[in-house]
């Protein structure tokens, strides 16, 4: 069997301060045909599946291009018809194949696209032709289009969030592809529009009860796979929502029947999906009132992994101005500042300028008289999955009391070596402040004995009913106050 994978990803807050450029990609992850390391990396799952079920079953494995950027705001025409176009070419330098398996997001939007896994999917559809198996992965914060099935034959979201199973749905996703080339499988696909958005924390309940579910059923009973794409809120394109995808062998009837049935339950625990977040300063409060601690505190709304800047201020200002102490945030995007840092070397105290720099999102500055406690070049954090995500040079500040880790490549909070390689002991603080939504939960739950997603500004924003939307269909709940019925397409 002859395989093509490669990969095209990023999540789009079209909200965001930033665009998304190619160096954006570049900073982020980009392999030209044939260079991806050895080592999987966070969208090139399905190449990394097919390499491995490629080396069992000998198969003829043709590696195309692999991008994927830190997610920001809209994507630049010109960047992403570039890498669209580059991996398109490598697929057809590639021909003929049985198979294509992609890496993708399903939520990336540019400038005049907004669908880019739709149209990328439309155009290699166009190339293979209809006998062709084309397959992708999806974040299960994608917006799941129309154009997307259309011109996809298997499409299999992540479940897990934080997004732990990437390798796990990708072996799924090769697997089932490889079975319909092989003539064992005939996948039919069924889509249940929930009319509505949530998070799903498959951390905690209800969530982590429904997710167990839909994967019981699969395997059985002719159902192949089940994917709930949680939708992504940030994203103002017609599609956006909450959507269950059911994949059925051959039967139509029962993947929308069983979608239904999902959407159903889904819609039902809407409430208790939904994320309670105080304000900073009744978090605060909270942290505080909690016997010992850490108490890790997710500054979700500037999170990177959803398109924000990560330098916001408004959360480190207050625990600034209300003195309080044992205090360790991160990570703060700031290249100035780390460049500053390490002209003045470790031990150095000197006024620095940190954060706010970007846009009315990121709050003022902050002003303080700090400490060099550590530095390090080209620091890489663990991430999900086992990937490892670059921070690039990263300075360890320390201000009455409150210890920032300072750096020069956008991410989330992950891995919690993203700390302690710069000496922090997570073990002694109070609270910890990290800019991630969710993500952060996989590692930091292990040294946390409370966790608060506090209610700040910012472009990820939890509160979605200050967002300007324009574009999405409504009514959708909760943006609007009406009680949801699935939709199946």
């Amino acid at each position: 069997m002859r395989v093509f994978s490669g990969s095209l990803a990023t999540e789009t807050n079209t909200f965001g301060p930033m665009p998304t450029g190619l160096a954006s990609f570049r900073d982020r992850g980009y392999f030209k045909a044939g260079q991806h390391p050895d080592q999987m990396t966070f969208f090139s799952g399905p190449l990394w599946a097919a390499r491995l079920r490629g080396k069992e079953q000998g198969w003829d494995l043709v590696e195309g291009m692999v991008a994927g950027a830190q997610p920001s705001g809209t994507t630049t025409r010109a960047a992403y018809e570039q890498l669209r176009d580059e991996l398109l070419a490598d697929l057809r330098q590639a021909l003929p194949v049985d198979m294509v398996v992609l890496g993708l997001h399903g939520a990336m939007v540019a400038d005049g696209y907004d669908d880019c896994e739709g149209d990328l999917l439309a155009r290699v559809r166009e190339i293979v032709g209809p006998k062709v198996v084309v397959g992708g992965e999806l974040d299960p914060h994608s917006h799941l289009t129309p154009e997307m099935l259309r011109h996809a034959d298997v499409l299999i979201a992540f479940k897990e969030y934080p997004h732990t199973d990437v390798l796990e749905r990708a072996l799924e996703l090769v697997d089932l592809c490889a079975a319909k080339v092989q003539g064992k499988v005939q996948p039919v696909a069924a889509v249940a529009d929930c009319q509505m958005i949530v998070t799903m924390h498959t951390s905690r309940q209800p969530a982590r009860g429904f997710v167990d579910r839909i994967q019981s059923p699969e395997g059985k009973d002719g159902v192949l796979s089940i994917s709930v794409a949680h939708g992504f809120a940030w994203g103002d394109v017609p599609e956006m929502g909450t959507k269950v995808l059911v994949y059925t062998d051959g039967d139509r009837g029962q993947a929308q029947a069983l979608a239904k049935q999902l959407a159903t339950e889904l819609i039902a625990m809407r409430e208790g999906l939904n994320v309670r977040f105080p304000s900073i300063d009744e978090t605060l409060d909270e942290a505080l009132a909690f016997p010992g601690g850490p108490v890790v505190i997710s500054d979700g709304a500037d999170n990177p992994g959803g398109g924000a800047a990560s330098d916001a201020t408004f959360i480190t200002r207050r625990i600034v101005e209300r003195g309080i102490t044992s205090v360790a945030v991160g990570p703060m995007w700031d290249p100035i500042a780390v460049r500053i840092a390490f002209e003045a070397g470790e031990g150095a105290k000197l006024p620095l300028r940190i954060g706010g720099k970007i846009s009315p999102l990121s709050g003022d500055p902050l002003d303080l008289e700090c400490t060099v406690r550590a530095l390090r070049r080209d620091m890489v954090m663990t991430g999900l999955a086992g990937t490892a995500m670059p921070l690039g040079d990263c300075a360890l500040v320390e201000a009455n009391g409150v210890e920032i880790v300072l750096i020069t490549l956008r991410n989330q909070a992950m891995g919690t070596d993203l700390f302690t390689q710069l000496g922090v002991d997570l073990a002694a603080k109070k609270m910890i402040v990290v800019k991630s939504s969710q993500h952060f939960y996989a590692s930091f739950s292990k040294v946390a004995k409370h966790v608060i997603y506090a209610g700040a500004p910012g472009a990820v924003t939890l509160d979605l009913t200050t967002l300007p939307y324009r574009k999405v269909r409504r009514p959708k709940w909760p943006l609007d106050p009406v009680v949801p019925t699935p939709v199946i397409a």
